[in-house]
């Protein structure tokens, strides 16, 4: 019997981390074969090349998609939506995969849904059915209505996919396979093993490390993307008054990150930051050996609502961009205030770390995705339950 073939598309750094284990999965699963499609910023060095690090993770690429529009604002996103429907029904057309799984709620992860269900390809929508504060909302939420199979990462997820009017007999809760990853290091992980500097440059200053320090990675927020650089000069202006290591990361490619960088660079050339350094990219273990290790990560990332919380990494989570987004008792919620993003810091270095939470599964969902995409029906037609 022929195996069924999967067409994952990934199309960002951190959808990646979020679907390598159900890779690894599909990828050993005696009745699939995957087919890996790399797109968008996921390939581009600026953001990391984070396809580097999945090829050397031993995955075979079926095919790259290079669709980003160069701008970083609100038409160059839209028109890279665009671009990516184009690009990608050619691949699926010569690919001619039984099931496409696209990942999370990214802007360029609509190019695949709407592809392959005007293409009459069943697709599996992983982490479908949460609550956020900018444009991954709707892009979220009109998936689920083109998807088929909803592979979500909490019973909360769950629930809002059954509202939407999906069918229960294809709604599952299988956890975050990004905490399969956060379970790995927490069980291998009594030393961070590997030196940032070293293995992976980036620039600044290289603070010792030994007796603790602070990560941080914060984006611009779609809807406020006007903003982005006020936002981000409020954080350094927290940040650069605290006697404590920090590592920083750059954010992703979304509307308003040109602010974002702007700003960034500005303060450098206009502060002394004795205690920073800068990384583009890291490859998704190593991050959370990073995070694991760390006293505290600040930004708006879900990587602090999702994997912190199953490693009890405290978080202050500013701004709305991760609005309502279930989470653990790990997260201090502050506005773009000086003052309560450093107060908020300051509470957790005080308490240190927190009890984990399993609000997002227990670390097997890679091997639950794998399992449900080799036995579910092919199916690509569907009506509302109710």
């Amino acid at each position: 019997m022929s195996k069924r073939k999967i067409c994952v598309v990934v199309t960002a750094r951190p959808s990646y981390s979020r679907i390598k284990t159900a890779l690894e999965a599909i990828k050993n699963h005696p009745e699939l074969e995957l087919q890996l499609v790399i797109a968008a910023s996921a390939l581009l060095d600026r953001y990391g090349s984070a396809v580097d690090y999945i090829q050397r993770d031993g995955f075979e690429i079926a095919a790259k998609v290079f669709n980003v529009l160069e701008g970083e604002n609100l038409t160059a996103a839209a028109k890279t939506t665009g671009i990516g429907i184009l690009e990608l029904s050619t691949v699926f057309d010569n690919l001619k995969p039984d099931i496409v799984v696209t990942v999370a709620d990214r802007f360029e992860t609509m190019a695949t849904a709407i592809a392959a269900s005007y293409m009459n390809i069943p697709l599996a929508h992983v982490q479908g059915g949460e609550v956020t504060g900018n444009i991954d909302e709707k892009v979220r939420h009109a998936i689920t209505k083109l998807a088929d199979y909803h592979l979500v990462a909490s019973e909360d997820a769950k629930e809002r996919v059954l509202k939407l009017g999906e069918d229960p007999n294809f709604v599952f809760n299988t956890g975050c396979p990004s905490i399969d990853l956060a379970k790995q290091v927490q069980e291998n992980s009594s030393v961070l093993p590997f030196d940032p500097y070293q293995k992976y440059g980036g620039v600044g200053a290289q603070p010792d490390l030994a007796h603790g320090y602070l990560v941080v990675m914060q984006h611009p927020v779609t809807n406020e993307y006007q903003d982005s650089r006020k936002h981000i000069e409020t954080t350094l202006d927290a940040l650069s008054e605290l006697d404590k290591p920090i590592l920083w990361f750059w954010p992703n490619v979304d509307a308003g990150a040109d602010g974002t960088s702007a700003g960034i660079r500005s303060y450098r050339e206009k502060h002394q930051l004795p205690n920073v350094h800068f990384f583009k990219n890291m490859e998704g273990k190593d991050f959370l050996h990073l995070l694991n290790h760390s006293d505290c990560l600040i930004g708006n990332s879900s990587v602090g609502i999702r994997e912190c919380a199953y490693l009890g990494v405290p978080v202050v989570n500013i701004g709305s961009r991760q609005n309502r987004r279930d989470r653990g008792k790990n997260v201090v919620d502050v506005a773009y205030d000086k003052t309560a993003i450093s107060d908020a810091i300051q509470g957790h270095l005080n308490q240190g770390k927190v009890s984990p939470s399993h609000v997002y599964g227990g670390g097997d969902a890679g091997q639950k995705i794998a399992a449900l995409l080799a036995e579910l029906p092919l199916q690509f037609h569907k009506t509302i339950s109710y």
